[in-house]
């Protein structure tokens, strides 16, 4: 299978990150594999992250990939646990938030160096 371009990794990288932050979402709903519907969402929506992130691991390395993967997913989580399940928003949080943003972009930025 010929590699991605790097833009296509990009792409496939954020659907990955968008699969991932719908199967934790989904196991939150599934409510300890109680619920059908969610349980079997949550499976499908890793099954495809976990492979999207296999095929961008080869372009993009595996710090790369994984560090931007994980945080932006859980900044996205956050979000979402705070926006949909009102969760309180304490000023702690925001600020590990903003810290994860700011390990994120140097993670890019150190991919388009090359370091």
């Amino acid at each position: 299978m010929p590699l991605l371009t790097i833009s296509q990794a990009w792409i496939f990288l954020a659907i990955a990150i968008l699969m991932e932050v719908g199967g934790t979402t989904s196991m939150r709903l599934a409510e300890g594999f109680t619920r059908l519907g969610p349980s079997l969402a949550m499976v499908g929506f890793y099954a495809c992250s976990f492979a999207l992130n296999t095929m961008v691991i080869r372009v993009l390395g595996l710090s790369v990939t994984y560090g931007v993967w994980s945080g932006v997913g859980t900044v996205l989580t956050a979000t979402i646990r705070i926006f949909y399940f009102k969760e309180p928003v304490i000023a702690v949080k925001m600020v590990s938030i903003g810290l994860i943003v700011i390990g994120v972009m140097g993670l890019h930025s150190a991919s388009r160096t090359g370091t």
